[in-house]
């Protein structure tokens, strides 16, 4: 699902997607793009991401937090995994465990996550087909 989300995104480079799933349930979602109010345009004129662009990862958590639900305990699924900046997020917001699809070119943010304890595993397309086919 968290792929799906992606193509929600108006990057031209790479659509990223997050899911926050806590009981069951999705509790927030998000995928990379400018923030509210601003132009659906993720990259500038030479193809550049613009700085302000958010993370699909820092989407769902800045949602979770408007809302009246909490993050505290739940899983990220999301189709990259995330950067060192979106990491310390997903660690301060109290998500337990994160499971990707694709590898980020640094793996910085991984090796935080290890570092503080949350949960870390990838999982590959191959993966994510067999299980569709056998439910």
């Amino acid at each position: 699902m968290a792929g799906i989300w992606a193509k929600n995104s108006y990057s031209q480079r790479l659509q990223v997607g997050a899911l926050l799933v806590k009981d069951r349930m999705i509790i927030s979602d998000g995928y990379n793009g400018t923030p509210s109010g601003f132009e659906n345009v993720c990259e500038d004129e030479n193809g550049v991401t613009k700085p302000y662009v958010l993370h699909a990862e820092a989407n769902a958590i800045t949602k979770v937090a408007k809302s009246n639900n909490s993050s505290q305990g739940a899983t990220l699924y999301i189709t990259a995994s995330p950067c060192l900046e979106c990491s310390k997020l997903i660690i301060q917001s109290g998500i337990v465990r994160v499971v990707y699809r694709d590898e980020y070119r640094i793996d910085d943010g991984l090796k935080l996550l290890r570092r503080a304890g949350i949960e870390v595993e990838r999982i590959s397309e191959e993966e994510i087909e067999n299980y569709f086919n056998n439910i």
